[in-house]
């Protein structure tokens, strides 16, 4: 009957229609509970609000990782979309967090030294100053900084590695990550993860707003940033089996690792003819630097989903936030991912539940990893005192949860 899973991964992801018609059983949200390769936290305490975590597997090792990072006073939500292998994910999962704390300890230290002895800030900082002085000293620069160390320190494996193991150097993944600080919330994204927003409208309406812009060369600003940035290379971006791809390799625009896409000295030879460039590498072809949206968290604030692409393949902005809307916030996380695989189920003309028979690996033909996380925001926990919550590190598909050293304060 579902004669397309003897094929090949390539030709089984042909490209189909974006997203099919919601089904009335789209969003019965049960059937997860009994998948193998479906985990799932159905709803914690964070500074703000509650949070619901969710993590289906697709691939043979799966290439998603994700953690949710709870203070006192702040909450930090990571996606990591990893593509190649898991190890530039899992490199991330490990150090950008750290990587915030250390750079948000070392200039609340500056600001603290710079006080005590009545010396003025640099000129060239007013804005962290201000930020500092009234959000917590957490800022843009931090979230920069975090990412560029993480960057450098993946590629300082990968370098240590090479001789060895030089595939690591086709080695990537996107990187969403959000903090909640008081009322400022902080986005930062390389790759086309998705930061989505559920605001009230003045009909009291559920509404979508998309915070993050995927960097997916899909996207015509996207194709065009890329053709304005390498005016001398024709083959910049190809449509390759009727998808745009940069160099024909790859869609995402801006990663964590792909070394081999970014400095010369990884270049793969011919026996990596996937990842293989004819011509050598002038300059880098992918960036790391990630975009950066803040904002003050409104009263219409409602909630937030924090999701790699494979949500997004088969669900609209909006189907999301209605689902998260009108249900009930207990395992909110697991409906929106069994939604999505149902959905997935309709195109392929697979059923769920037959689609939760295949063993990992194969079910890759069906969907991709998808991790999940879905942000309550409780505005009198933002304006009134601060409540008893656990400081608490929560990782996608791990049971156990350890403390955290979210300590902002």
């Amino acid at each position: 009957m579902f004669s397309w899973l003897g094929k090949t991964a390539s030709s089984c992801l042909s490209p189909m229609s974006r997203y099919a018609p919601m089904s009335k059983d789209d969003d019965q949200g049960s059937g997860g509970e009994d998948d193998a390769l479906l985990w799932s936290k159905d709803l914690e305490k964070h500074s703000h609000g509650e949070f619901s975590f969710a993590v289906v597997q697709a691939n043979a090792v799966l290439e998603d990782q994700s953690q949710v990072e709870t203070g006192r006073h702040a909450t930090f939500v990571g996606v990591y979309d990893g593509h190649g292998g898991p190890e530039a994910s899992r490199y991330i999962a490990d150090h950008l967090f750290n990587h915030l704390i250390i750079y948000f300890d070392d200039f609340v230290a500056e600001i603290y030294v710079l006080w005590q002895f009545g010396k003025p800030v640099h000129h060239d900082e007013p804005l962290n100053v201000r930020l500092a002085q009234e959000n917590g000293a957490m800022s843009e620069d931090i979230l920069r900084n975090a990412f560029s160390e993480t960057e450098n320190g993946f590629l300082t494996l990968v370098r240590r590695a090479y001789a060895i193991r030089p595939v690591l150097a086709a080695i990537g993944s996107c990187c969403l990550v959000g903090v909640i600080w008081k009322r400022m919330l902080y986005v930062a994204n390389l790759g086309d993860s998705r930061a989505v927003m559920g605001c009230s409208d003045r009909s009291n309406r559920i509404v979508a707003e998309q915070l993050t812009r995927d960097h997916n060369a899909s996207m015509e600003e996207v194709r065009n940033e890329l053709t304005n940035l390498h005016p001398e290379d024709s083959q910049i971006v190809v449509m390759k089996q009727g998808v745009w791809r940069i160099k024909g390799i790859i869609q995402v625009s801006r990663s964590i690792g792909d070394a081999y896409l970014k400095r010369p000295e990884f270049a793969l030879d011919p026996s990596f003819p996937r990842f293989h460039l004819p011509q050598p590498l002038q300059r880098p072809v992918l960036r790391a630097d990630p975009s950066i949206v803040t904002r003050r968290i409104s009263g219409n604030d409602k909630f937030l989903i924090f999701a790699s692409d494979g949500l997004w393949e088969f669900l609209t902005n909006q189907e999301a936030v209605e689902i998260v809307h009108n249900n009930p916030r207990a395992g909110i996380a697991r409906r929106l991912l069994v939604s999505a695989l149902q959905r997935a189920g309709r195109i392929r003309q697979m059923p769920y539940e037959e689609i939760k028979k295949l063993d990992n690996g194969v079910r890759r033909h069906v969907h991709d990893d998808i991790s999940i996380v879905v942000v309550f925001i409780d505005h009198e926990m933002l304006d009134g005192d601060e409540a008893a919550v656990p400081e608490q590190s929560v990782r996608g598909f791990v049971d156990s949860v350890g403390p955290s050293n979210f300590n902002f304060s």
